[in-house]
């Protein structure tokens, strides 16, 4: 006990010590690209070196002892029982949670917490079950001792990695130690109970694993998306932004008005929802329009070009195939996010958790294996899954700079593997792990160049698996989205023109039709923080609160409601943190150590898509932007567009990343080959029954 007190002192001294702020102004905003998320809240990394080596050796001991001791309790205790247990870790907590909000004289969420632990530990059975939010609606307030601190003004201090402990900073150990002195627990010390103890806390820690997972698999610099993260959720936590419950009280508030539709959503206004119309976006004219002329993707040019009766752009208006009733469209950013509506919980579904050996949820029954594509240079990892007899093969190109863990390239991984489809899963080709494992001169971004390594990547994969598992696949058929959508028609035209009779089939969706636009688009996107520089510490925080919140979108399914509780300006900051990051781990995995991270970091944080085409991508062949742009057009694929008949493209009249010009003019290459739809921006209508079925029907007839 007196080591625990020494110990305890030796923090308040160091938090105390530390009490300086480490604001960040963000100055010469005009030579700033993108803001250092985890600078913004945390400050300078002034102990980077030694708390990387730390983060190294927290990665191996999770991966060679910790992993192994949650896999073997998640193989053992069913998900149920698991969450079971945890619910009774929270409810035996609620001291903690007490003492903190009565420092912080929230006596309100006092009293609430204090209803919700008798509720659950009565009617609850001890805190296994929630009826205090199942049954009286009665929101947890999740506070610990470190928003206690930080409400009595005591500063965060250095960011630093621990053994074992990992992420931390001195605040933050000091409200650990809080916690665990007012956690009744701590105080229980027999055999048996320190054995239940024991069993509590990998229970709990469990929980960590998944998002280790996650970060280890998709992102290049697991200490950097790491260290950005620690620090967005504990201001999150210490700003008490988690307890205004956003879309909570969102819900709420569409529920009120069910028949309007929510614009421009204002945080600070939580009642006042907007139903003005966005001006900015011109709305499709529906009021003459009847189930007779709402085309189901047969339509032909003449159907889908007519004229405009504003006589905007060029006098001609764009027309879609299919109508999505009752789509309630916000703005082409927002509803691109509606991806998240995308159904991805069936690949899931199991009573085991993720971890468990039990587990076989489609996700966990495809498998990873790598092959190497180009001597002396990484293995390649991809995702696969094979029907027991000979079948048709799917290949899947994810959106840019996704990897093969992207959920949206298992959902519709399962989807082809229901139609008898063995499926196999690439990275995107923009990806980091991709580029890793091509030469080192390669740089991602010029189509007519990709498509070399590509098609070389997939031919081996093919044959690889073909030959290792003595079968034979029947057909081949390329499905990618965005970026892969890009790739897939351009790996198209090259194997049309290379095969007499070509039988492999090609499905985009989204795919860019003018690179370099749609490059310059997403540069905006991710500069618009610029707009309101001084509050983007907050904007980020909050736009992150509003994505925590619903990440279980359970609430929004049963009230159907096809709207997002985000703001244009939310939605493009999301958007452009997570388009950059890809960029951040392709320059990040390109350095090849020529640069020590800080110095890298200044760069990457300086660097647009624009920046890096012009930096990597203007070669003796392609000399200019306006080069690139003509090398990386789809339109520039017009004779394979207007010839052949196995391909399928589906589309958006209100993509941001493509305009009007540029989708009639594809348009009237592909004709009857794609579909155009009246809503969902970029890829923001692939959770609707429109586009799955006319997808089903489609993979159904080229099966």
């Amino acid at each position: 006990m007196k080591l625990k007190k020494f110990f305890m002192l030796f923090l308040i001294f160091i938090t105390l010590f530390s009490n300086i702020s480490f604001a960040v102004e963000i100055d010469n905003i005009e030579n700033i690209q993108y803001p250092d998320y985890s600078e913004l809240y945390l400050g300078k990394d002034r102990l980077e070196k030694f708390n990387r080596k730390v983060f190294s050796f927290n990665t191996r001991l999770n991966n060679i002892i910790i992993r192994p001791i949650h896999i073997l309790w998640a193989s053992i205790m069913p998900q149920y029982g698991m969450d079971r247990i945890y619910g009774i870790t929270k409810n035996i907590e609620y001291p903690i949670r007490l003492v903190s909000t009565l420092i912080q004289r929230d006596f309100k969420s006092a009293g609430t917490e204090t209803v919700r632990f008798l509720t659950n530990s009565t009617i609850g059975l001890g805190g296994m079950f929630n009826p205090a939010e199942k049954l009286f609606k009665i929101s947890a307030v999740d506070e610990n001792m470190e928003q206690a601190l930080a409400k009595c003004k005591v500063k965060q201090g250095l960011y630093m990695v621990i053994p074992v402990m990992a992420s931390t900073t001195p605040r933050n150990m000091c409200g650990k130690l809080l916690d665990s002195i007012f956690n009744p627990s701590s105080y229980v010390g027999t055999p048996l109970i320190a054995a239940i103890k024991a069993i509590i806390f990998v229970n709990k820690t469990y929980y960590m694993q998944p998002l280790v997972k996650m970060i280890e698999s998709n992102f290049a610099d697991c200490y950097d998306i790491t260290k950005k993260l620690y620090g967005l959720e504990n201001y999150i936590k210490c700003s008490n932004i988690d307890r205004l419950h956003l879309v909570k009280k969102w819900c709420e508030d569409c529920k009120n008005n069910k028949n309007k539709l929510v614009k421009n959503f204002d945080p600070s206004n939580l009642t006042n929802v907007s139903n003005k119309n966005n001006k900015k976006f011109k709305k499709i004219e529906t009021e003459n329009i009847n189930e007779a002329n709402i085309l189901k993707g047969n339509a032909t040019e003449t159907d889908i070009i007519l004229k405009d009766r504003k006589g905007e752009d060029d006098g001609i208006e764009l027309k879609p195939d299919v109508i999505l009733a009752d789509y309630n469209p916000q703005t082409p950013v927002i509803d691109s996010m509606r991806t998240a509506l995308f159904e991805v919980n069936d690949n899931y579904k199991s009573i085991w958790a993720d971890f468990s050996v039990w587990n076989r949820a489609f996700y966990k029954r495809l498998k990873t294996a790598s092959i190497s594509v180009y001597p002396d240079c990484p293995k390649y990892k991809y995702r696969y899954l094979l029907q027991k007899k000979n079948s048709p093969v799917a290949v899947i190109f994810p959106s840019i700079g996704d990897g093969i863990m992207s959920t949206h390239a298992a959902k519709f991984a399962k989807i082809f593997y229901e139609k008898g489809y063995s499926v196999v899963i690439l990275s995107s080709h923009f990806n980091w792990e991709f580029a890793k494992s091509m030469p080192k001169e390669y740089y991602p971004g010029n189509p007519s160049v990709d498509v070399e390594y590509v098609k070389t990547t997939t031919d081996k994969i093919i044959s690889n698996l073909e030959e290792k598992n003595n079968i034979k696949f029947s057909s081949k058929t390329v499905m990618g989205t965005s970026f892969g959508a890009l790739m897939t028609m351009y790996l198209a035209e090259k194997e049309n023109s290379q095969t007499i009779n070509n039988e492999n089939k090609y499905i985009a969706i989204c795919p860019p039709v003018e690179l370099v636009y749609a490059m310059t688009q997403v540069d905006k996107i991710s500069e618009n923080w610029k707009n309101n520089p001084d509050t983007i510490k907050d904007d980020i925080a909050m736009t992150a609160e509003k994505i925590i919140e619903i990440s279980n979108l359970d609430e929004l399914k049963k009230m159907n409601i096809n709207k997002l509780p985000f703001s244009e300006n939310e939605a493009m900051l999301i958007t452009g943190f997570i388009l950059h990051q890809k960029l951040s781990d392709l320059i990040y995995t390109k350095n090849n150590k020529s640069l020590n991270n800080t110095d890298l970091y200044k760069i990457i944080n300086q660097t647009n898509y624009r920046n890096y085409a012009e930096d990597k991508l203007i070669t003796n062949e392609c000399k200019t932007i306006e080069d690139l742009g003509k090398n990386s057009n789809l339109n520039k694929l017009s004779t394979y567009l207007i010839n052949a008949n196995n391909y399928k493209i589906y589309h958006s009249v209100d993509d941001y990343l493509t305009n009007k010009k540029q989708l009639k003019q594809l348009k009237l290459y592909t004709g009857t080959k794609s579909v155009y739809y009246s809503n969902g921006a970029h890829l923001g209508f692939i959770y609707r029954d429109e586009f799955l079925n006319d997808l089903k029907k489609e993979i159904t007839i080229l099966n």
